[in-house]
């Protein structure tokens, strides 16, 4: 049984056999990341990498509704709107250092998805080895409805999606579950909600983890995004946002009847988001892993000196009229300029990812 002080804590990183276990321990936030926590897990990948007992380490989400639905978006815009931006800054460096640590660690990387993924939880997931999913999962990288944009490794992750998915997924924010994450090789594996315990326990006791694994496999179903992938791939490989919204609006009531409900969705969205979203994916898919999460600092550096992402907060969660008011309001005023800007070096230089 958890102690009162174990039960409390935000994250718990404790070793279970062969496994070094992580649990994001907020559930009622829906595990959203704080900076101790991503302290703490940095300090627990660190040590069991180095312990020859651990053979592979297990994250996993408390609570049964989320994995992790991202980073805490609200105690980051009270920051910025205090005049602390240093210290936002500070959380998102050390996010982006310990997504890298994922992306590049050299055991088995185990993440359990059993219900929402988002924003930092995606960070915590998708740059593993082994991305576990139930039918529960729910995936999104939503981050242009607040004004902010894709980031946590998203540069890299989304662009080598099959076709255009990756910049359909940054510039509208669309949620998808667990057969499309399958399809789309974010998930690399299906398993029941009700088998995930089990999953765990095995996975701690040391069993083959690829045997593990398929030993609880699922169908996962067919992808409601098959049927719609064509009109992606079309549409999503516009130059920019103009040409993508042009390009939706060829396809209503033609091909796709989905095609004007995602322009319309777009319409709503933070115009500068959306742009920077577009760029990265154009950028992001020859970069390194290391250099994406640079360009991230510099982008969430700027973003913070910025209006649209205290505005979209503001108005999506803090007043939550959602009705934000962008400036610019539409995407034909955001120029090529003033994208380039949120992507150019920092005078101060760039984030040391080691």
């Amino acid at each position: 049984m958890q102690s009162d002080q174990a039960a409390e804590a935000e994250i718990l990183c404790e070793r279970r056999g062969a496994a070094g276990v992580v649990t994001l321990n907020r559930p009622k936030a829906l595990n959203a990341l704080t900076l101790g926590m991503v302290r703490a897990m940095r300090a627990a990948l660190d040590a069991w990498e180095k312990d020859p007992a651990v053979t592979r380490v297990v994250v996993t989400g408390a609570g049964g509704r989320a994995f992790c639905a991202g980073g805490d978006i609200r105690r980051l815009h009270d920051l910025g709107r205090e005049g602390r931006i240093d210290e936002a800054r500070t959380f998102w460096g050390e996010e982006y250092k310990l997504n890298a640590r994922i992306k590049s660690y050299t055991k088995p990387y185990v993440a359990l998805i059993d219900g929402i993924v988002m924003g930092g939880g995606v960070g915590l997931s998708l740059h593993g080895s082994h991305r576990v999913a139930s039918e529960k999962l729910m995936f999104a990288m939503p981050e242009v409805g607040i004004g902010f944009f894709p980031d946590v490794g998203a540069t890299y992750a989304l662009p080598r999606l099959p076709g255009a998915a990756g910049t359909y997924l940054a510039v509208t924010g669309e949620r998808i579950g667990l057969a499309d994450a399958c399809a789309l090789g974010i998930a690399t594996h299906a398993v029941a909600s009700s088998a995930m315990g089990q999953v765990l326990d095995d996975l701690c006791a040391g069993g083959d983890i690829a045997a593990v694994l398929a030993a609880h496999a699922v169908d996962p179903g067919a992808p409601p995004l098959a049927g719609e992938r064509a009109m992606i791939d079309r549409c999503f490989a516009g130059a920019d946002i103009p040409d993508i919204l042009n390009r939706l609006l060829s396809e209503t009531g033609q091909s796709s009847e989905n095609a004007g409900r995602l322009a319309a969705l777009m319409r709503t969205k933070s115009p500068t988001s959306m742009a920077i979203a577009r760029e990265q994916m154009r950028r992001g898919a020859s970069l390194t892993f290391a250099e994406a999460m640079r360009l991230e600092y510099r982008i969430v550096s700027r973003i913070a000196e910025g209006h649209d992402f205290y505005e979209g907060v503001r108005a999506v969660i803090v007043d939550k009229d959602q009705a934000p008011k962008w400036r610019p309001q539409r995407v034909e005023e955001v120029t090529s300029e003033a994208i380039a800007a949120y992507f150019a070096p920092l005078p101060e230089g760039d984030l040391a990812i080691d």
